[in-house]
């Protein structure tokens, strides 16, 4: 293009060419930036570590179950089976997940709630007992207690009144320990 040429062109040509041109260098430089942001050495390790981040974040919410470390929901209508056994299964698929992930912590948490509001505690103890590795297994009976008693309040606020369950884990850890299983 010649000197002549560019002056025979109207104004909004100019503008469109200007456009163009700003529009194509705004795409150059996103491909060298995401260029240079993949080849830097700690990008595989930056990535992992805000979705992590990010997970958690999401995964944190008031009113929930949970203590804060791992997934968490609503307890449900103590008087719906359905909701009850969705909860259960749910948080045993937590715990388990948190688990595998290395979230020791909050798999013990999700698990000690699907015990707490379980049927028949003492049958998932023997399970759990048989399947996880003998220091997460006490972690759990540990966290026990402290799981009924949290799980008991929010019933509690939810309800007014306060829950007349029979299938809550029992209050003290002892009782649900098998001498013949250990």
């Amino acid at each position: 293009m010649s000197l002549s040429n560019i002056s025979s062109l109207s104004r909004s040509q100019m503008v469109a060419v200007a456009g163009g041109l700003a529009g194509a260098a705004f795409i150059g430089y996103c491909i060298y930036f995401d260029h240079k942001r993949r080849s830097a050495p700690d990008y595989k390790h930056k990535v992992l570590e805000n979705r992590r981040r990010q997970r958690q974040q999401e995964t944190r919410g008031g009113g929930s179950v949970g203590g804060g470390g791992g997934r968490s929901q609503q307890l449900p209508n103590i008087n719906n089976p359905t909701e009850m056994q969705a909860f259960f299964l749910q948080e045993v698929q937590l715990g388990e997940e948190l688990l595998s992930e290395g979230d020791t912590e909050g798999g013990v948490e999700h698990l000690a709630n699907a015990i707490t509001m379980c049927g028949q505690p003492q049958q998932l103890l023997q399970i759990f007992q048989q399947t996880l590795p003998p220091q997460v297994y006490a972690r759990l009976i540990e966290t026990l207690p402290d799981a009924r008693q949290r799980i008991m309040q929010q019933l509690r606020e939810t309800d007014g009144s306060g829950p007349q369950m029979m299938f809550m884990a029992p209050q003290n850890a002892d009782e649900l320990i098998d001498p013949d299983l250990e």
